[in-house]
């Protein structure tokens, strides 16, 4: 007596690969990464050619000490931001 082989039962793929962020997403992270660049930039510098000179002003400006910090965690909370945010649609 002959066996009848049976065939595999193919599926269809029903569950749809979604991506998760949306380009918005995409968009405020790059944002964020950019501020923090320029936040690093501003941080850079204070470099005197001579070692023996400290040049206070340079060293200690408000840009270095108050406005690129600022830039850093504001570039962090529009990462978090693009992250926690919810795609359209």
């Amino acid at each position: 007596m002959a066996e009848k082989k049976s065939s595999p039962v193919v599926q269809k793929e029903t569950s749809k690969s979604y991506d998760i962020f949306s380009k918005d997403n995409y968009l405020w992270m790059l944002g964020g990464i950019a501020i923090i660049a320029i936040g690093f930039f501003l941080m850079a510098g204070g470099k005197s050619n001579d070692p023996n000179v400290f040049n206070e002003r340079e060293v200690y400006s408000t840009t270095r000490i108050t406005v690129a910090p600022l830039l850093i965690i504001l570039g962090l909370v529009v990462l978090m931001f693009a992250i926690f945010r919810k795609p359209k649609g």
